[in-house]
């Protein structure tokens, strides 16, 4: 029997047998040589002799290929042979104790106990070293202290999820990421530099646009310094450095200090600059235009007010011991073939098997299925549909018989798959889905007509987190499919990616399968000791030259949009010229979605030319290349980690950009523990802005995606575990702000239940209950969730009210905590319960987004988007933006309902909030920026439901739209009759404000025009990112964004493959559109006002 036959032993096969057939031994070739390297030992034992000092040693001659449960076992074998302190190693086994060993003065854990040992860390540390001899401590495992138990329970809390809940796990991953995540946490923490980590500077790489630069005068600013009680404003360049600002400050001082109150015996050194009212700092060797203050005091043509004090103390980000050791480099990395094959090797010397020895084809038995409650029609019959998958790529696929439809359903039956062992990939999933239909049809398929419908699934994968093949009987905890309009069914595109059982296993379908068992691990290498594709057959044909004749059809696949999916010749062309593909980073995505994953050859020869490659990493940024490769599409590690590795080079300020996506795209990860989980680990630990953000967008997931709960779960943690002492206390006063004001809106509603109306009892019970609630421990101060510069104080009882909107949401008014703060005015927040404001923190990402696409064109279009984030499963704040109302306020306040029709109340009402003549042509100014921004935005990304009451206007002419719930032409209609009448929103007061009405011009309205056109091209520059970035979101659970279809909205509306020219004319199309129909949106929003609809924010002036 040869090698593959021998792999292909099942678990109904004699074992014993199986090691007979071994004994055939074959000629030792040097790759066998290296796998059977002897590895000389010495460990150190957790006993003592009497009367001894020194603890007992012994000297092991350790087989390369022996695992390290098989090391412990023979190191306690020895132990016991030798009668060292028989009672101990009597009454305790090896898994009472850890091997631990030190690496630069650095005490690591090996930790895993099914890792072959030469493939460990300590093992190349020590011949890198020319060491004879390694040493290993056996040390008893240590009980988890009082102290770390606290801390733990207190950690928990915070994330909302216990992560030493291992109730519902199949396997250790979950413990196996928390221990190896340890590492990139504590390298992170070694290299912080402890000041930039307390003030962490908000900087941008983004050059100074044109329109920013022509507000500085002669490359200089003027700057306000607050010292103590007085101020001293002093113009510095542009391109001076905060500390040159703080030199610029002490030689002003100089003779003077004492008056000012800075101390003869400090120095600029000892100070720092930090924006008043905020805790933003300017600190570092940056000149003064990087920093994201002063672009956004010179965008608002505000003054800059900066307040010297002291650096803060950096004992505040103290970070809690840890308990664990750092676990092993090279933990769960598994060994090459050479090393883990069976071939030629001496049976004695063989303990595992490598996957590619494995010829038989995959087969899974389905033993049955369980559930406590039938569903309601119990005539139906049901069968369980088996796929594998990788990625979205289907591999093979199995069915089982019909059978009815009862409490337990046996079938006890093999499914066998037209893949073979070797070729299952890394990530490959098996799918399981219990279908259900009529008793009467005869098969599953559905005929168009079928009442076939698939409801339970859950995943299994068929390679785990350290590379072993699994084995054996699992009962797996099935999801149920969703109904259409159920709430979790805008998500079950995401959720069925998920590794993840049913929690909820009292009241779950349960399916019962058996994989075939064998009497080794079989462990999937990680590469071939021979390396590439050169044996590959068609090797040589994948580098040869693309022929001139179809180069032309080469750029036309390159050309196409990332949602265009790949004809079968496409994939074809792109695979047989893979290696001129290399050199075209563009073509990445297209070339690798056209691997075929089920086949062994091909996924060494793609990991093969990746490793080659040197294109990818010598080419320029392009962020939505490197997140189209983390998309669901893409399972294979080291597609994703050369997706990351791109990723590396984007600064603090485009992270923050991308951070919605980047957090979504983990879920696309096949294991807990990738490249991706530790880039977010690191640059959260690296900057206290990120890390805010991440903590919420994580902790928001956790409580509203059960079927992520454990990924995010882990990965927060291990951002907790290092984010220091600080920001662990800012966290804890969030969540119990926002844990308190969700008791109280609770409240609110349910005593509004019935009602439309908020009556001023329910106003004067909510600012009782409010009291009462700040006067029992209410934190006194607090970060701001969707903005962590602002702290907020105690609450403004009297200005705090419940809103009539249909949500009842709160509208809370808060003191500024900060001392340095110019401003009086209150910051107002908005807390909703019972809405997922997921979609609107979406649409505002991508609002700033474009505002960043058109910062490159020198287009400032004032967009603004306020404040937003989710804290829970549909809770979440939103920033009430000052000096600001309402179109339906404006309308109202003058002519009441009517005002929908009076076409100059807009500009009168602007004309009446500034002072003069020259103010008010600034806000029209503004004003036509605003509105052309966001006419193109709306139209762009298909936000609809636009009446008077979602759209708003600062008294300093700056128009902007809130509340997106309806969004991608997923419009509202009302008795079947669309509410969409315009392709955006130009109504005829908005004209007015622009100077022309119906069909005549103005110099304002051409501009505007011309504001809409530039603003409009530029985005279509960047379709292709704007599709990846909503692509990315397809499954996070929006109800607006559950398919490719939604998606396509976006290319119609970019007129993608028309040229610039008709472009632009379908813009300018548009507009006339809105011009003519202008008057039906006044009749809509007369409407509106009539019949008091509310919806998403109320008003926001009163």
């Amino acid at each position: 029997m040869d090698p593959h036959t021998i792999c292909a032993a099942s678990g109904e096969e004699d074992c014993g047998a199986l090691s007979r057939t071994r004994r055939r031994r074959k000629g030792i070739t040097s790759a066998s040589l290296s796998a059977m390297d002897q590895i000389t030992i010495e460990f150190i034992l957790p006993t003592t002799p009497k009367n001894g000092l020194s603890p007992h040693t012994t000297l092991l001659e350790v087989p390369g290929n022996w695992t390290v449960e098989q090391v412990k076992a023979q190191v306690w074998l020895r132990a016991v042979a030798s009668n060292f302190s028989p009672d101990f190693y009597h009454k305790f086994s090896p898994d009472h104790c850890i091997l631990l060993y030190m690496k630069k003065g650095t005490l690591c854990e090996i930790y895993d106990k099914h890792q072959v040992f030469q493939t460990l860390d300590c093992i190349r540390y020590w011949r890198a070293l020319k060491k004879d001899v390694g040493r290993i401590s056996l040390v008893f495992r240590p009980p988890q202290q009082d102290e770390a138990l606290r801390y733990q329970r207190f950690l928990n809390q915070l994330i909302g999820y216990d992560v030493t809940d291992v109730s519902n796990v199949h396997d250790d991953e979950l413990e196996f990421t928390r221990r190896k995540l340890l590492t990139p946490r504590r390298n992170e923490l070694q290299e912080r530099d402890p000041r930039l980590y307390a003030v962490d500077p908000w900087l941008t790489d983004r050059p100074l646009r044109d329109h920013l630069l022509s507000k500085v005068m002669n490359g200089h600013l003027l700057v306000v310094i607050h010292i103590f009680t007085t101020s001293q404003t002093i113009k510095v360049s542009i391109d001076s450095t905060p500390e040159q600002v703080l030199a610029s400050v002490f030689a002003k001082t100089a003779n003077k200090r004492a008056l000012v109150g800075i101390p003869d015996d400090v120095c600029e050194s000892d100070f720092v600059l930090r924006v008043c009212g905020r805790e933003e700092y300017l600190y570092g060797d940056r000149p003064l235009q990087d920093f994201s203050w002063i672009r956004r005091c010179l965008k608002n043509g505000e003054e800059i007010h900066l307040v010297l004090e002291k650096l803060p103390d950096t004992d505040l980000d103290q970070v809690q011991k840890e308990d664990w050791a750092q676990v092993d480099d090279c933990t769960g990395v598994a060994g090459t073939h050479e090393q883990l094959t069976i071939d030629e090797k001496d049976h004695e010397r063989v303990f595992t098997i490598s996957m590619w020895d494995c010829n038989r084809k995959f087969r899974v038995k389905v033993l049955g299925i369980d559930i406590p409650l039938l569903p309601r029609n119990p005539d139906l019959t049901v069968y369980i549909e088996a796929s594998i998958f990788h990625g979205q790529q289907l591999l093979a696929q199995e069915r089982t018989t019909s059978k009815p439809f009862m409490e337990e359903v046996l079938w006890n039956t093999w499914l066998e798959f037209d893949i073979k062992i070797r070729d299952l990939p890394k990530g490959a999933r098996l799918n399981l889905q219990v279908g259900s239909k009529p008793p009467t049809q005869s098969s599953p398929i559905d005929t168009g007509k079928s009442k076939t419908r698939l409801q339970y699934y859950v995943n299994l994968l068929l390679v785990d987190h350290r590379s072993l093949l699994r084995q054996g009987e699992f009962v797996l905890h099935m999801w149920k499919i969703p109904e259409k309009g159920e709430e979790s069914s805008s998500s079950v595109n995401a959720d069925k990616l998920t590794s993840a059982t049913n929690p909820d296993k009292a009241s779950s379908m349960a399916v019962a399968v058996s994989l075939d068992k064998y009497c080794y691990p079989v462990v999937l290498p990680k590469s071939r000791d021979s390396g590439g594709d050169s044996g590959e057959p068609g090797g040589e044909r994948g580098q040869r030259e693309m022929p001139n004749h179809l180069r032309k059809q080469f750029e036309a696949i390159l050309a196409k949009d990332p949602l265009h999916p790949l004809s079968p010749e496409d994939k074809e062309l792109l695979w047989h010229f893979r290696h001129e593909c290399m050199r075209h980073p563009r073509a990445y995505p297209k070339l690798l979605a056209s691997v075929r994953w089920g086949r062994q050859e091909d996924v060494q020869a793609a990991h093969a030319m990746l490793e080659r490659s040197s294109a990818w990493d010598s080419s320029g940024l392009d962020v939505g290349l490197a997140l189209q490769m983390l998309d669901c599409n893409y399972s294979d590690a080291q597609v994703r980690s050369m997706a990351v590795r791109k990723l590396e080079t984007l600064g603090g300020d485009d992270v923050l950009r991308y951070l919605l996506q980047l957090v979504q795209a983990v879920k696309f990860e096949p294991y807990h523990d990738s490249a991706l989980v530790r880039f977010l680990l690191k640059r959260a630990l690296r900057s206290k802005r990120i890390g805010h953000f991440l903590f919420w967008f994580l902790r928001s997931e956790i409580v509203q995606s059960l079927h992520y709960q454990q990924r995010y779960a882990v990965l927060l943690e291990a951002y907790l575990r290092g984010c220091g002492d600080a920001m662990l206390t800012d966290f804890h006063k969030q969540v119990e702000v926002t844990e308190a004001l969700q008791k109280v809106t609770r409240e609110m509603k349910a005593m509004l239940a019935d009602k439309y109306d908020v009556s001023s009892q329910v106003v004067f019970q909510l600012r009782q209950t409010l009291e009462a609630l700040q006067s029992s421990g209410l934190p006194q101060t607090f970060r701001v969730p969707y903005d962590p510069g602002l702290r907020a104080g105690t609450l403004m009882i009297e200005q705090c009210k419940v809103m009539a909107s249909k949500k009842r949401p709160l509208w809370l008014q808060f003191k500024r905590a900060d001392p340095s703060s110019l401003s009086s005015d209150p910051i107002g927040i908005i807390f909703k319960d019972g809405d997922d404001l997921r979609q609107d923190m979406l649409i505002l990402q991508i609002l700033l987004i474009m505002e960043s696409i058109w910062e490159t064109e020198s287009l400032d279009l004032y967009l603004l988007p306020y404040g937003c984030i989710s804290t829970g499963n549909r809770i979440g704040m939103i920033e009430i933006v000052k000096d600001a109302a309402t179109i339906a306020n404006i309308q109202q306040s003058v002519v009441g309902s009517r005002g929908a029709f009076k076409d100059e109340i807009l500009n009168q009402w602007l004309r009446d909030k500034c002072v003069n003549e020259d103010r008010f042509q600034q806000a029209v100014e503004r004003f036509l920026y605003s509105c052309g921004g966001y006419c193109v935005a709306t139209y762009v990304l298909g936000i609809g439901d636009r009446h008077n009451d979602n759209i708003m206007i600062t008294e300093s002419g700056n128009l902007f739209h809130i509340d997106f719930g309806h969004i991608l032409g997923n419009y509202k209609s009302f008795m079947g009759i669309s509410k969409e009448w315009v392709p955006f929103v130009l109504t005829p007061d908005f004209l007015y404000v622009m100077g022309t009405a119906g069909k005549k011009s103005s110099p304002h309205f051409q501009k505007f025009q011309d504001v809409c056109v530039k603003a409009y091209l530029a985005l279509r520059h960047h379709t292709n990112q704007l599709i990846i970035l909503f692509s990315m979101m397809l499954m996070t659970g929006m109800p607006q964004l559950t398919s490719k279809e939604d998606i396509d909205y976006i290319r119609e509306a970019l007129t993608v493959g028309r040229s610039e020219e008709e472009a632009e004319r379908h813009l300018l199309e548009q507009i006339e559109i809105c011009r003519e129909k202008g008057w039906m949106v006044q009749i809509n929003w007369f409407v509106h006002l009539v019949l008091g609809i509310k919806q998403g924010v109320e008003k926001r002036s009163t």
